[in-house]
């Protein structure tokens, strides 16, 4: 599969690592190489040798199964082979690995899996390692017993949100619910909250197959996250934690029913 540092015949994560400077290049491919869920790693200094690469790792039976990809490059940039990458029969997880903060917008509507600013900290890796692990189909072969996947499951999102100046992902699986603020949409999680620049409608459209449910105009919830459901001459509430949100007339006998149904599922199980 081009260059790695280790034997074809060791199980794990192939990856690629592509970045047109050859210092940052081999710096990458390092860290890359000392973790031990990663098997093969082979490295590109631009995009059209990226594809390369990667055709070449299709046609002998071995497809990359992640790119950590940098983004401002000279010729094919790292935004518009990502989008190349999302046309493969098999695409590959993508990570980002970038100086600049301003692309967190591209790498979240690319679905990439993380978005790594440089200089790479390995603690930071190590968890984008983890989530593209978590993300590959049937897992990683060979990868190590203590890479836990945590409880985000391989179909959790991460959502690039700014806070004071710096740029860090949050997890679908942590948000509990979503308020509308206009065009942008503001993230609850037990943490805290993040205002991020996405329309409500969107996140609904996304993450209608991983739990989330309108309730109201200007609400999503998370339907695990839900503590008790009231009703009260003809007005329906949620309680998420300490927080009371409303529900309108249109949507409160689905979201029963919902919840009647995730409850007896819940007790088959």
């Amino acid at each position: 599969m081009g260059a790695t540092g280790r034997e074809s015949d060791v199980t794990g994560l192939r990856v690629l690592a592509v970045d047109d400077e050859q210092p940052a290049l081999e710096d990458l491919a390092y860290l890359l190489r000392a973790d031990p869920r990663i098997g093969e790693v082979a490295t590109a200094r631009d995009g059209a040798s990226a594809l390369k690469v990667l055709d070449r790792a299709m046609a002998d039976g071995r497809p990359v199964e992640a790119v950590f990809l940098d983004i401002r490059m000279r010729g094919l940039d790292g935004v518009v082979l990502g989008r190349l990458l999302t046309q493969f029969a098999r695409p590959p997880r993508v990570v980002f690995v970038t100086a600049y903060e301003e692309h967190a917008v591209d790498a979240f509507e690319l679905k990439a899996e993380d978005y790594l600013l440089k200089p790479v900290r390995p603690e930071r890796l190590a968890e984008a390692i983890r989530r593209v692990c978590a993300a590959v189909p049937g897992g990683v072969p060979g990868a190590a017993a203590d890479a836990d996947p945590g409880p985000a499951g391989p179909d959790a999102e991460t959502i690039p949100v700014e806070l004071a100046g710096v740029t860090r992902f949050v997890l679908s699986s942590d948000v509990r619910f979503v308020e509308a603020q206009g065009d942008y949409a503001r993230l609850h999680t037990a943490t805290g909250s993040h205002l991020v620049r996405i329309p409500l409608a969107a996140l609904e459209d996304r993450w209608a197959g991983a739990g989330f449910v309108r309730v109201h105009r200007s609400h999503l919830v998370a339907l695990k996250h839900i503590d008790e459901l009231h009703i009260d001459s003809g007005r329906c509430t949620v309680r998420i934690g300490d927080t009371e949100i409303p529900v309108s007339r249109r949507h409160t006998r689905e979201l029963r029913d919902l919840l009647v149904r995730r409850a007896r599922k819940g007790r088959a199980e």
